[in-house]
């Protein structure tokens, strides 16, 4: 399987409370509560990291799992928020575009 690599979306309002990160899409306003798991990746989705990277360095340290089990989960939460253009994932590094900018349509 090829490397993936995860960004945030610009076109998104992020709120983290709790330990738990609140995210809105601004294009059709759906909303997601990401646990501690889920906003640790989030938190680390910077286009440059890959999400083996991410995740044997962020998730497996800090909650003392199986790095295939987390690759595995992480990949499918990856998946279901890229679905909503919540974040953008390539088999390239990213780099975030301005909203409205050409690129980022």
């Amino acid at each position: 399987m090829s490397e993936r690599y995860v960004l945030r979306s610009s076109a998104i309002a992020s709120r983290l409370l709790g330990g738990e990160m609140m995210v809105m899409s601004a294009t059709d306003s759906t909303f997601f509560t990401l646990n501690e798991v889920a906003t640790t990746i989030w938190q680390a989705a910077d286009g440059h990291t890959p999400l083996s990277e991410i995740v044997t360095k962020s998730v497996c340290r800090a909650f003392e799992v199986e790095p295939e089990t987390a690759l595995q989960d992480a990949q499918s939460f990856i998946d279901k928020l890229s679905g909503h253009g919540i974040l953008l994932v390539s088999d390239q590094p990213l780099e975030l575009q301005p909203a409205g900018s050409p690129e980022a349509a």
